[in-house]
């Protein structure tokens, strides 16, 4: 199965000139969901982590089972304000904007290999601001791995240094 005839292009949407890349025909595909997610975890495969995390909310929807697949516990990345506990923050800049990511504070420990999972590479701000984070917590960031990447937006280099996979590249 081509998993990028499953990912529906939806154009002007948020805006103008935008060409949405919407997965829900993908997770809606029973086998389609099954191969990406078996996809990203093939990707993962000889890397040695401790936990996933997953950035809201589609990370969440990869995160969970490529981290019940392989064993490992999972870390919500959340907005601010949505997770109950203490927490520990980065705000970045979005194309009209500012942003901020929290985790719970006590979620990664020093000296952890972690691994993030999310639906896109677009800019690559959140991805970077999770990464800062898990470092600032003393973990590592050992792997990162991305249903779509879309490379035009050059995600990659806001990245650099880092493991990346993508399973379809726009």
């Amino acid at each position: 199965m081509d998993l990028k005839n499953l990912v529906r292009v939806i154009p002007d949407f948020p805006k103008e000139g935008i060409l949405f890349r919407d997965i829900t025909t993908v997770l809606k595909d029973a086998e389609g969901l099954h191969q990406s997610v078996n996809a990203m975890s093939e990707k993962l495969e000889g890397i040695d982590f401790d936990v996933v995390v997953g950035p809201e909310s589609r990370g969440f929807i990869f995160g969970v089972p490529i981290a019940y697949n392989m064993k490992k516990g999972f870390v919500p990345a959340r907005k601010e304000g949505k997770l109950p506990y203490e927490t520990i923050r980065k705000s970045y800049g979005l194309e009209y904007g500012e942003a901020t990511i929290e985790l719970h504070k006590d979620a990664i420990q020093k000296g952890q290999k972690v691994v993030i999972a999310d639906d896109l590479l677009a800019t690559g701000g959140t991805c970077k601001a999770i990464c800062e984070l898990i470092e600032e917590s003393g973990a590592e960031v050992v792997g990162i791995v991305f249903f779509i990447e879309i490379e035009e937006l050059k995600g990659r280099e806001t990245l650099e240094g880092y493991n990346i996979h993508s399973i379809i590249k726009y």
